[in-house]
């Protein structure tokens, strides 16, 4: 089974947290499996490995809890996350570099936070970029529009302003690879 890194999970309830307060993020924690409940309340680090499963269900409980059950809510946690785990030095390299600068890196660091799969980024103009995520062991809409969510928010960052975007292939709807294309001005 796929892993993901503690920091997907933790961004997840820091943006409970964060929009939901103290009371909102409680009501979360209540709503989850004994083991997650575990694994949230105790030692989860940032740099540690947790199950894909664990964040999949952590996401659509968000989701069904404070969204409307659609995993729309998951595009807004995936922007979130976008900030959250950027460490202070990498925001610097956010400003400096081009939105395709961005994915070419984020591409390297792809298996820093999952064990499966690979992120390819495609340049498709100077101010265009198909992102690509291939074999990735179990895909899913919660992790699908949290990676939309990281480009829309990626972009933003490094100074651009988002012209259009659309998700063109997902492997949840029986195409071979999950793809987006993104454009920027």
């Amino acid at each position: 089974m796929a892993q993901v890194k503690g920091s997907a999970l933790l961004a997840r309830l820091h943006f409970v947290q964060a929009r939901y307060g103290t009371q909102g993020l409680e009501r979360l924690l209540a709503a989850l499996s004994p083991e997650q409940q575990r694994l949230l309340r105790g030692d989860l680090l940032p740099h540690t490995w947790a199950s894909y499963q664990h964040f999949l269900d952590l996401c659509v409980t968000i989701d069904q809890l404070f969204g409307q059950g659609d995993l729309a809510l998951c595009y807004e946690m995936g922007r979130y996350a976008a900030e959250q785990n950027l460490p202070t030095l990498y925001r610097i390299f956010y400003r400096l570099g081009s939105p395709l600068y961005i994915f070419r890196k984020a591409a390297r660091v792809w298996e820093v936070h999952y064990d499966s799969g690979r992120l390819v980024p495609i340049q498709e103009g100077e101010r265009q970029v198909r992102i690509r995520v291939l074999d990735f062991e179990r895909p899913h809409r919660a992790h699908c529009l949290s990676i939309k969510g990281w480009a829309a928010r990626s972009i933003e960052m490094s100074g651009a302003v988002i012209d259009d975007m659309k998700e063109d292939r997902c492997r949840v709807w029986g195409d071979s690879s999950c793809e987006m294309w993104l454009r920027w001005k």
